[in-house]
C-alpha cells in the first residue's frame, strides 16, 4: 500500500509538472506579435513537448487552456490579493490600491494583451474574461458604495462605478501607457478616479432643492 501511494504521489507531481509546463509554453506564445490568431491545442502541444492529446486532457479546449494561462498570469500578478485589499478600513485607500492592483497586473506581462486579443477570435473564452472583468466591476462598487455611504442613488452610483470600470481597463492602461511610465499610469488613473468619485459625493451629500 505504501508503494501504491508514493507512485500515485509522483504521477500527480508529474501531472502539475506537464500542466505548470503547457500553461508556460501558451503564455510564451500570447507574448509573440499576432500569436493569438495561431493560438491552438496543437500549436502549444509543440511548444510544451508534450501531445495534443495531454493538453487536451489537462483542459479539455482553447477556452479552458486560454483560462488557466490567464488565472495564472493573475495569480503571479497580484489579482488573487485583492480579497485582503477589500478587507482594508478606508474604502478610499482600497479603491488606490484596487488600481494600483490592476495597473501592476496589465503591465506585468505582454501575454495580458494577447488575452485581451482572444476575445475577438475565441467567443467562448471572451465571455469567460468578460465575467473575469465583472469581478472588477462588482469589487468597484462596492468600495464607491462604501465611500459614498450608500447615499448616492443607484443610477448615479451605476455611471459612477461604470466610468471607473473604464478607467481601470486593460484597454485605457495600453491606449496610456506609451508615453507613461507605469506608476505614471497608475497616478492619473488613481487622481481621475478620486475626481469621479469625489464629484458624485459632493452631488449626494449637497442640500437637496425642494
Amino acid at each position: 500500500m505504501p508503494k501504491r501511494s508514493y507512485v500515485s504521489s509522483v504521477r500527480a507531481s508529474a501531472s502539475t509538472e506537464t500542466r505548470e509546463r503547457i500553461i508556460a509554453a501558451g503564455a510564451r506564445l500570447l507574448r509573440k506579435d499576432a500569436a493569438i490568431a495561431n493560438f491552438s491545442l496543437d500549436v502549444v502541444a509543440k511548444a510544451a513537448g508534450v501531445t495534443r492529446l495531454t493538453v487536451y486532457n489537462q483542459f479539455g479546449s482553447r477556452r479552458g487552456l486560454l483560462e488557466a494561462v490567464f488565472d495564472d498570469i493573475a495569480r503571479r500578478g497580484g489579482l488573487f490579493d485583492l480579497a485582503e485589499v477589500m478587507a482594508m478600513a478606508d474604502p478610499r485607500a482600497a479603491l488606490d490600491r484596487v488600481i494600483e492592483t490592476f495597473c501592476t497586473f496589465w503591465g506585468h506581462d505582454p501575454a495580458v494583451g494577447g488575452l485581451n486579443q482572444a476575445i475577438a477570435t475565441d467567443p467562448e473564452f471572451g465571455e469567460a474574461l468578460i465575467e473575469r472583468n465583472e469581478r472588477r466591476r462588482a469589487l468597484l462598487m462596492e468600495l464607491v458604495g462604501r465611500i459614498v455611504e450608500k447615499r448616492a442613488a443607484k443610477p448615479a452610483l451605476q455611471d459612477t462605478v461604470d466610468l471607473i470600470f473604464v478607467l481601470t481597463s486593460y484597454q485605457t492602461f495600453a491606449a496610456l501607457r506609451p508615453r507613461r511610465s507605469p506608476e505614471e499610469v497608475c497616478r492619473l488613473l488613481q487622481a481621475t478616479c478620486h475626481s469621479v468619485v469625489d464629484a458624485l459625493d459632493e452631488r449626494e451629500s449637497a442640500p437637496r432643492k425642494t
